[in-house]
């Protein structure tokens, strides 16, 4: 295990650590400032997911295994929802629930085993190219991964270090699962593309099935609507940025 290879890896999953922190600078949200931070966060995960993730599978594989992988990771998160109790983004008025934290951060975790495992082997494959480009592509998008956790901890009263420390979990189970596609990148290699595919459905799910409807919860469609393509269009230069 090259120090290179660990440092890729590191540096991915401490970019939900970043993102986090983001959240110390936010001490009063409105409805209206939350929907567009929410939808800012949903255009880049979905730029990320289009941008990146999925064109880093079809390189590998083809589109048969890029639609199969995302399928999958659509069935697991919605066959998760089925079993847990209802984990929603609600905003907060008096007659709804509050969500379920534990299970929120349950669902978070499971989605970034198949990043770790992306990065973990991509960065051992033989092309060089491809691991700097799957690690930049699941790092970046790990940043409002992050800020979306410790934002949605934060608005359901949690303190704000305590959100920044459970949002930093989630990204260091990315690390290990990665340290895992390392040490078995040669069984894992064949896995790489569906893994990747898996990340983008899995993502894709979160997106629209609680990012979106929650940012237009408070009659709010028009700015978010603004902030998601700003959002989307910031992943995109980014990207290109960086090549």
């Amino acid at each position: 295990m090259s120090l290179l290879v660990l440092t890729n890896i590191l540096i991915s999953s401490f970019c939900t650590s970043i993102g986090a922190m983001v959240v110390l600078m936010i001490k009063d949200v409105s409805h209206k400032g939350r929907d567009i931070l929410l939808a800012y966060t949903a255009g880049i995960m979905v730029s990320a997911s289009a941008y990146g993730l999925i064109p880093s599978a079809i390189k590998l594989s083809n589109i048969t295994v890029l639609v199969i992988g995302i399928l999958i990771g659509t069935l697991v998160l919605t066959i998760l929802e089925s079993l847990l109790p209802h984990t929603d983004l609600h905003h907060s008025e008096n007659n709804l629930p509050k969500p379920n934290i534990m299970l929120f951060l349950i669902a978070m975790s499971i989605h970034n085993i198949p990043e770790g495992l992306s990065v973990g082997t991509s960065n051992i494959s033989s092309s060089q190219e491809l691991g700097a480009v799957v690690t930049f592509a699941i790092g970046l998008q790990n940043i409002p991964e992050g800020f979306l956790v410790s934002l949605f901890l934060f608005t359901q009263g949690m303190n704000q270090f305590k959100a920044i420390l459970l949002s930093t979990m989630t990204g260091i189970i990315e690390f290990f699962s990665g340290i895992i596609g390392i040490l078995f990148g040669q069984l894992f290699e064949g896995v790489v593309p569906y893994a990747l595919a898996f990340a983008a459905g899995s993502m894709l799910f979160v997106v629209y099935k609680e990012l979106i409807p929650e940012s237009h919860g408070d009659g709010n469609e028009r700015a978010s609507t603004f902030a998601f393509i700003i959002g989307f269009i910031t992943m995109v230069w980014l990207t290109n940025w960086f090549r």
